[in-house]
């Protein structure tokens, strides 16, 4: 059973962690202007501004900044300062018990994928894929529209994905209704053959990415199509692929990829979302019903927060 974290309220204090890679600086601390616009208070991580390499923070480090927001009754919701890479690597250490019995809304995207994935499947709580702070919000160009959608964490809304914004191209005509899951798609990959493989068992998926080949799309692709997750789907939703073009003469083209593989499996599927990687970046909660029209390039998605 799903379970929805609590709305926030104005004066509510957010809990910021850097589970990945490092932040930029910068940005972020220009986004933290944008939370208390929200007349939101903002508690940072004890390890935020950390550096390991490519990592921000030792595995043990980043763990304790995610396990120490749950467990702090003051903080209502956790929001990602970044992605990058690094969230698989503490996914087995996570205490999912403490995470089900200390619900609260969690915010990110991208690398933040495998946490999504494996809170919701461990635990059941709905989780939130949206721009994060240092990614997204602190940047000087950053959407308005973005920044809008943060508002289905104050007030429960059906949320429609908003007509204009995109367009929207039918690959698959039908309907499907399920639970929302998925992310991106480099992650959903990674978690095959591990305790927290993707479930997609009739439910609508959507993937998105970044900066990959055609060739890497179609590898990852290919994964998921042997592994049965593309064919247990109910529907496809089909975020923004940026820059995921080919850089070698001898290529496929992106949407040949994936017309491949989304025609044969046969599901209603709908492309051009602007959820992923892009700006603006529709923000939706995973965890939650969802309904597909790809006939008539409609998604709408309940509630994510009681």
């Amino acid at each position: 059973m799903a379970i929805k974290p609590l709305r926030l309220n104005k004066g509510d204090t957010i809990g910021v962690i850097a589970p990945a890679s490092p932040p930029n600086k910068d940005n972020l601390k220009r986004s933290l202007s944008f939370l208390e616009e929200l007349g939101l208070k903002v508690k940072m991580g004890d390890h935020v501004y950390d550096q390991y390499g490519y990592l921000a923070g030792k595995d043990e480090d980043r763990l304790a900044d995610l396990h120490k927001m749950f467990l702090d009754k003051e903080i209502k919701a956790i929001i990602c300062a970044g992605g990058g890479y690094g969230t698989s690597r503490i996914a087995s250490q996570i205490d999912y018990y403490l995470i089900k019995n200390n619900p609260k809304i969690f915010w990110g995207y991208s690398d933040i994928t495998f946490l999504h994935t494996a809170i919701r499947q461990q635990t059941g709580l709905v989780t939130f894929h949206g721009p994060m702070l240092a990614s997204d919000i602190g940047k000087e160009d950053a959407d308005p529209l973005s920044k809008k959608y943060f508002s289905q964490l104050f007030e429960p809304f059906v949320l429609d994905y908003p007509e204009g914004v995109s367009n929207l191209e039918t690959l698959v005509d039908g309907n499907a209704s399920g639970i929302l899951t998925g992310g991106n798609l480099s992650l959903l990959a990674s978690t095959i053959g591990t305790p927290y493989e993707i479930d997609t068992k009739n439910k609508l998926l959507l993937i998105e990415d970044i900066n990959e080949e055609p060739r890497a799309v179609d590898r990852m692709l290919n994964q998921l199509h042997m592994a049965g997750k593309l064919e247990d789907a109910a529907g496809l939703i089909i975020g923004d692929f940026n820059n995921c073009v080919p850089q070698r003469d001898l290529s496929l083209e992106l949407d040949e990829v994936l017309d491949t593989y989304i025609k044969k499996v046969n599901k209603p599927a709908l492309k051009g979302f602007n959820i992923g990687h892009c700006s603006p970046h529709i923000s939706v909660p995973l965890g939650v019903r969802a309904e597909l029209d790809a006939t008539n390039k409609k998604l709408t998605i309940e509630s994510g927060i009681e």
